[in-house]
């Protein structure tokens, strides 16, 4: 199942993508799609749903954050091995755990607006780990258990801040906008294997990133519990599991985002993402 929530940001709706790939309005069933509302059970009842008998939506709508009651948007870092390689840093014995603000967040192709000091905004297409179920110490083998689904993360970054300033790199993560979510969330059912996943990224075109989930350090199944030990994961927090290698920093020369450049990003199965760079 995909779900989705379209129209304006602020006032989008719940929906969903029928097996045609058409945009179905559920508005009238499920007011929000709210994780912490919903739970794993409303998945499995949405699930049971019939989409040919839900109203067909425009392909013109804007798609917002699929699902609300982010609480969290927790990330990881150099957690592909040739990622690390290309940053310059060793592959990491733990995962390297940061945070991105909740104020970051926005739609698959909302677009990023560079901070008016930026100097080095980077881009780092990710998979997306959305919790389902309250998770707290949990063991590896039950830790897929209280996912409620996977999808698209950009990852964007500004290095100066991250790298240059001191500090954690959580300076360099939170600008407004830097965090688009989406298209849609798609339930655990139709990804049998999070740890094989491709995912890519294009510059105005041009290759950026191709990799692929099974070349990561620690798995989606270790993440999640290795990060409920240290804070209670709720429905609806987000993990972003790391970037492949390609992003502008590891370039030479390095190359940035720049006023009018255009960001193509996804993984296959979830959907992509399109952000103009303003």
């Amino acid at each position: 199942m995909k779900l989705v929530r379209f129209g304006e940001d602020g006032r989008e709706r719940a929906g969903l993508i029928d097996g045609e790939g058409m945009l179905r309005d559920l508005s009238a069933l499920v007011p929000r799609l709210d994780l912490p509302t919903l739970g794993l059970e409303g998945l499995a009842r949405l699930a049971k749903l019939d989409p040919t008998r839900l109203p067909k939506v425009s392909d013109e709508v804007r798609l917002g954050v699929p699902f609300t009651g982010i609480s969290k948007f927790v990330a990881i870092g150099l957690n592909y091995r040739d990622h690390a390689a290309e940053a310059g840093m060793p592959v990491p014995a733990e995962p390297i755990v940061f945070m991105k603000a909740t104020t970051c967040i926005a739609g698959p192709d909302d677009g990023i607006a560079l901070p008016a000091d930026s100097q080095k905004t980077d881009w780092e297409v990710e998979l997306g780990v959305v919790i389902g179920r309250t998770a707290r110490s949990v063991d590896e083998a039950a830790a897929l258990s209280h996912v409620a689904g996977y999808c698209v993360v950009n990852d964007v970054s500004e290095r100066a801040w991250q790298i240059e300033r001191g500090g954690t790199w959580d300076k360099g993560k939170g600008y407004d906008g830097f965090g688009p979510i989406g298209p849609w969330l798609v339930t655990p059912d139709e990804v049998p294997d999070p740890q094989a996943l491709e995912l890519w990224l294009d510059v105005n075109g041009q290759p950026r990133q191709r990799g692929n989930t099974a070349t990561m350090v620690f798995g989606v199944a270790q993440l999640v519990s290795y990060v409920s030990h240290f804070m209670t994961l709720l429905p609806g927090d987000v993990i972003a599991t790391g970037t492949p290698p390609g992003v502008g920093m590891g370039m030479k020369p390095p190359q940035y985002l720049k006023r009018g450049d255009v960001v193509t990003l996804g993984v296959k199965g979830l959907g992509s993402q399109r952000q103009v760079v303003r």
